[in-house]
């Protein structure tokens, strides 16, 4: 049970609604980044393979296969304003919540189905 005065804090704080997206799915990230006086737009993509949280505070990390076969995840606040997109490329077919076991895959074994149109509606 949350204090009132923190929950109407929290509310003003989310503003927009962010698309919908589970773990399994490939999402592109845009990231703001300021470098001195400049802002420029990077684009992180890679398969969602947690979300934890709740609220203001709810968190998900990405994965994705960077140069030389290097994995590289990074853990994002739903809610940060450093983030200017999310868009979701591809909805996956998965049966966990945590997707950890990719971290020990390598090349075909770590794909993911991707879930057909029948299976949407």
């Amino acid at each position: 049970m949350k204090n009132r005065y923190i929950q109407h804090f929290e509310d003003i704080q989310i503003k927009s609604q962010p698309p919908v997206f589970k773990a399994g799915d490939t999402i592109k990230l845009g990231i703001r980044i300021q470098e001195g006086d400049k802002v420029r737009t990077q684009y992180f993509e890679g398969v969602c393979i947690s979300l934890r949280g709740a609220g203001v505070d709810k968190t998900f990390c990405v994965r994705k296969i960077g140069a030389n076969g290097i994995g590289v995840e990074r853990i994002f606040p739903l809610y940060s304003e450093s983030l200017v997109s999310i868009d979701v490329l591809r909805v996956g077919r998965v049966r966990r919540a945590k997707l950890y076991y990719l971290r020990q895959r390598r090349g075909k074994a770590a794909r993911i189905k991707e879930v057909r149109k029948k299976e949407l509606a």
